[in-house]
């Protein structure tokens, strides 16, 4: 398959009305399964991170506790022996902590010890003049240089240590002993919930991918009997008006038939209704005709014969249909083009749009206005493009109702539409035709001063594969 067929298929499958609402019903599932997930993970990681934090700071106020009612009953004897002192070394230890240090009121250190001896500086720097609160926790992290090899100098970097840190008052009767402060190693506590949450984001990750196949797969499970009811409907849309174009053609060639051998017997009321049938079936065939053309539409192949033909004679030839319209309600019709333009498309559905956006234009504009067709060959993206501008001078458009105007049946005024004929499908039918040929179509308007049609068509269209089956309306 060659790269404009890709495109070709992309393009349409980007427009399908059902690939769009499977998607957004998967995007829809995904983000509701990742706001879960998101916070399934935040919920479980922070009550392991609580729940860790909180055995640690309970263990090691209980220590602090312990030590520091030691040291109290030791102090009313004015002085700490060394049964005490090693009484107080044996429950430090048992406890785990990192160092453990008493500490007087000028920052004089009395007694304690360290698992590492070396870094007693740094844990003496980090509670220099700490006034410890009660009960208060505090966490502070250095750098442990490494050790010396063989007498050498240490080689630099070392391990990142997190210390865990609570702190006493210590008094004798009224006055202040002193500060007894302990710290412990929460390195691995960090770490380990560090690569929790690291574990649980990846899981995540993971587990959202398959939900998110999970969810493509159960909305594109769900929209099969949504299809299989669109496509029935819309084969009984196709087969009835089908088959009513042969009974309204014989019935318009039966009002013709009866208006030529019995118009001059009729009475006036009889004339009348024989006009008003005439009128309506006329735009019954319309109505239909219009139908058959959106319901093959739906089919996602887009029905055309393509060839390669210059625009500007069908564009003169219309024009020159128009002017009687036009000039029955004084309507100037103006065409600016180029001499020529070749362009690849339907010659057909390309008269058919510009059949609409003139016969729109004209309608809507009142008796002594103008109407302005331009042409243009361009570059867009690199590529060249027919525009097609027809600018008109009439009612206008309302900017709520401008993003409507391509619904099929939709009628910014409906009883002025219907007075003048619409059905309401001709802006969908060109909206159709200018994304058939891969282009499109933009309105801009000011109610009260008219409005301006765009339509942008490449000039080579991407090859695509058609159907050995598919007819011209």
């Amino acid at each position: 398959m060659k790269f404009d067929e890709w495109i070709s298929r992309i393009r349409t499958w980007k427009t399908d009305m059902f690939v769009l609402t499977q998607n957004r019903l998967a995007l829809q599932y995904s983000v509701l399964l990742m706001i879960f997930l998101t916070l399934f993970i935040t919920i479980v990681y922070l009550l392991v991170d609580a729940m860790v934090s909180f055995e640690q700071e309970r263990q090691l106020q209980s220590n602090a506790d312990l030590a520091a009612m030691v040291i109290t009953e030791s102090l009313r004897d004015h002085a700490i022996t060394k049964q005490e002192l090693d009484y107080l070394s044996t429950t430090q230890e048992s406890g785990k902590p990192y160092f453990y240090y008493m500490v007087k009121p000028d920052g004089q250190l009395l007694f304690g010890d360290e698992f590492f001896h070396r870094l007693r500086p740094q844990f003496l720097q980090l509670v220099k003049g700490w006034n410890p609160g009660i009960r208060e926790i505090r966490y502070e992290s250095l750098v442990t240089p490494p050790p010396r090899v063989g007498g050498h100098r240490p080689p630099p970097g070392g391990r990142e240590l997190v210390l865990m840190m609570t702190g006493r008052a210590i008094f004798q009767g009224d006055q202040l002993a002193g500060f007894f402060y302990t710290g412990r190693d929460v390195s691995f506590t960090f770490e380990l919930t560090h690569n929790l949450l690291i574990v649980l984001v990846v899981l995540g990750i993971l587990f959202l991918g398959i939900a998110m196949l999970l969810s493509f797969y159960m909305s594109k499970r769900a929209m099969i009997p949504i299809r299989r009811s669109f496509q029935r409907q819309r084969e009984f849309a196709a087969d009835a008006s089908h088959e009513l174009r042969t009974p309204l053609s014989i019935l318009h060639s039966s009002l013709d038939v009866l208006e030529m051998e019995e118009g001059e017997k009729l009475s006036a009321f009889s004339r009348n209704v024989l006009v008003t049938m005439k009128d309506e079936v006329r735009r019954m065939t319309k109505l239909v005709s219009d139908l058959l053309t959106l319901a093959r539409s739906d089919s996602g192949t887009p029905d055309l014969q393509m060839e390669s033909f210059d625009v500007i004679p069908s564009v003169e030839q219309m024009v020159r249909s128009m002017q009687t319209l036009a000039q029955a309600k004084e309507i100037v019709l103006n065409m600016q083009a180029p001499a020529k333009a070749v362009m690849q498309g339907d010659p057909e559905r390309f008269k058919q749009l510009l059949y609409i956006l003139l016969d729109n234009a004209i309608k809507y504009t009142p008796n002594g206005g103008e109407v302005k067709l331009s042409l243009a060959v361009e570059s867009a993206d690199k590529h060249p493009c027919l525009r097609i501008v027809v600018q008109d001078t009439g009612i206008g458009i309302p900017p709520e109702e401008q993003d409507r105007i391509f619904d099929r049946f939709y009628r910014v005024d409906k009883n002025r539409s219907r007075d003048m004929g619409g059905t309401g499908l001709g802006l969908a039918i060109a909206k159709w035709i200018a994304e058939a040929h891969h282009g499109s179509i933009q309105v801009s308007s000011t109610p009260g001063k008219g409005s301006t049609f765009t339509v942008t068509i490449p000039i080579n269209q991407p090859r695509t594969s058609r159907s050995p089956h598919s007819h011209s309306i």
